[in-house]
């Protein structure tokens, strides 16, 4: 399964962006610019967690923005904005990323605020 979405305007949800979502099984692709083009990738394995968020102004033209948090070095956080069918990628997404980490055996650890872990001399 593949979605496709170009970032629209908020008004009118017009498609008269150029950027555009590429979401496939394995991978989440953004494509961005016109005379300076800009395509960035991200393995549906480092999805950590997905959010979807929709404004008045979205829901009004059926949009909404999906915000993934990545283990990414280059978008860490990255926002799908403006985008229709927002919240049937979201969760696309989200079982992706969780299936494609079971295939490869990765698992994500998050610290939970441990302290630091600095002891000093007669600390437990």
């Amino acid at each position: 399964m593949e979605y496709i979405e170009r970032k629209r305007w908020v008004f009118l949800g017009l498609p008269f962006t150029f950027t555009k979502y590429i979401i496939k099984e394995d991978m989440i692709t953004m494509d961005e610019g016109l005379l300076k083009t800009v395509e960035n990738d991200c393995y549906m394995y480092k999805v950590q967690d997905v959010e979807h968020s929709a404004s008045l102004g979205e829901k009004l033209f059926g949009l909404g923005t999906v915000t993934c948090f990545t283990g990414d070095t280059t978008h860490p956080k990255l926002i799908l904005h403006h985008i229709r069918h927002s919240r049937e990628i979201k969760d696309f997404i989200l079982r992706q990323s969780e299936e494609i980490r079971m295939k490869r055996r990765t698992v994500n650890m998050l610290d939970i605020g441990s302290g630091g872990g600095d002891f000093e001399d007669g600390d437990t």
